[in-house]
C-alpha cells in the first residue's frame, strides 16, 4: 500500500526529495512548519569548478521567534540573484543540456520577484516536473501534522543538508550519473535536481522511478 508522504518545502530540492516525489502517489508538502534555517528551505547545493556549492536565499528576519513557512519573505537586498545564476552557469555551461534549459531557468533570476519563499519553491517546483515530462499532482498542507497513521510516513526533517541519508534514509536509491566536474571532484550524490537534468535531460526521470532503478542495479 502506498504511503501518504509528507515533506517540506524546498529551493530546487536535492535528488531524495524529487525521488521521493515523483516514486509516490500521495504527497503533502508543509507550509505550517517552523521555518528554520540552514535546510532546504532557502538552499540548494551544486557543484563547480571549486566543489560543492552551496546558494542560500536570505529571507526577512521573522518580527516573532517562530514563523510559519507560508509567511516567510524573501528579502530584497543584495544581489542573491545575480551570485545565485553566475554560480549555476559557471557550473553547468558546459553540461550536456544546460542550454535546453537555461532559458526555462533563466527568469527567475532576471524578471520573475516573488515575495514570499513558498511561492519561489512551488514555482520552481512544477517547472521541474514539467522539464521532467511527470505529471505529479501534490497537495499543501492545511495545518501542522503531528501524529502520524501506520499509511503516513513524515519526511519533513529527514531530508536535510546536515543529516546523512546513509544513516536516516535506507530507502533512497542512488545511482552514479556523468557530472561535468566528475573527473576533478568524482561522483558526489544527491546534489540539487538541476545538477540531474543539466546533465541527464530527458533521462532524468528514469534517476528517480525506484521500478526502473530496481532494474538497472
Amino acid at each position: 500500500m502506498n504511503k501518504t508522504l509528507y515533506l517540506s518545502s524546498a529551493y530546487m530540492a536535492p535528488i531524495q526529495y524529487y525521488q521521493k516525489l515523483v516514486s509516490n502517489p500521495n504527497t503533502v508538502i508543509e507550509q505550517y512548519d517552523n521555518y528554520t534555517k540552514q535546510t532546504y528551505r532557502n538552499r540548494c547545493h551544486i557543484v563547480g569548478a571549486e566543489g560543492v556549492q552551496n546558494l542560500t536565499i536570505p529571507t526577512v528576519k521573522a518580527s516573532t521567534p517562530k514563523i510559519s513557512m507560508k509567511d516567510v519573505e524573501i528579502s530584497q537586498h543584495g544581489n542573491w540573484k545575480h551570485i545565485h545564476w553566475n554560480a549555476i552557469v559557471s557550473a553547468y555551461n558546459n553540461s550536456p543540456y544546460f542550454e535546453f534549459y537555461a532559458d526555462e531557468f533563466a527568469p527567475y533570476y532576471h524578471d520573475k520577484d516573488f515575495k514570499y519563499l513558498l511561492d519561489l519553491n512551488e514555482s520552481l517546483q512544477e517547472l521541474i516536473l514539467e522539464l521532467l515530462d511527470c505529471q505529479k499532482s501534490y497537495s499543501y498542507s492545511s495545518e501542522y501534522k503531528m501524529d502520524f497513521e501506520g499509511n503516513e510516513l513524515d519526511l519533513r526533517e529527514v531530508i536535510h543538508p546536515k543529516k546523512s541519508y546513509l544513516e536516516i534514509d535506507p530507502n533512497f536509491d542512488v545511482v552514479a550519473y556523468h557530472q561535468v566536474f566528475k573527473q576533478k571532484h568524482g561522483f558526489i550524490p544527491n546534489l540539487s535536481i538541476i545538477d540531474l537534468l543539466f546533465n541527464k535531460g530527458p533521462e532524468s526521470v528514469f534517476y528517480l522511478d525506484l521500478s526502473f532503478i530496481d532494474k538497472i542495479k
